[in-house]
């Protein structure tokens, strides 16, 4: 059985920035295997601009993209006003567009773990309350 999990901004650019902090910890946690990646598009943008110190490493995370590193969960048009509600909801915190549409995907798939450096996810909630666990919580 596969287990699902999404992935936020931070871990992926960890993956492919090796000066970053959490590099190390990140590839280990990923070679592990236990988990197949959910993300959508807007963490894919962050992810490209915060590695644009060097091409080859944009390359490199978009072709591991293409071998399925990560499942792109889709955002679509009509999500915009679910967007607009949990910004709305978090705006003392400054929900980012990326962030509220992983909550948009747990909220599609059911998934309710993630992998993110930020402490973000420990206070959004899903209907009923949910907590999305951070299963890479430091």
């Amino acid at each position: 059985m596969i287990n699902y999990i999404l992935i936020d901004t931070g871990p992926l650019i960890a993956l492919f920035d090796r000066d970053d902090n959490y590099h190390d910890r990140i590839k280990k946690f990923i070679k592990e295997g236990r988990y197949k990646f959910i993300t959508t598009l807007s963490v894919i943008t962050e992810v490209e601009h915060m590695l644009d110190f060097n091409v080859n490493v944009q390359i490199d995370f978009l072709e591991w993209i293409m071998k399925e590193g990560v499942v792109l969960q889709e955002i679509q048009q009509k999500d915009i006003s679910r967007i607009i509600e949990l910004t709305k909801k978090y705006r003392d915190r400054l929900m980012d567009f990326a962030d509220a549409t992983l909550v948009i995907a747990a909220e599609r798939t059911g998934i309710k773990k993630i992998i993110s450096i930020d402490s973000d996810f420990d206070i959004y909630r899903l209907p009923g309350k949910a907590k999305i666990e951070n299963v890479f919580a430091q």
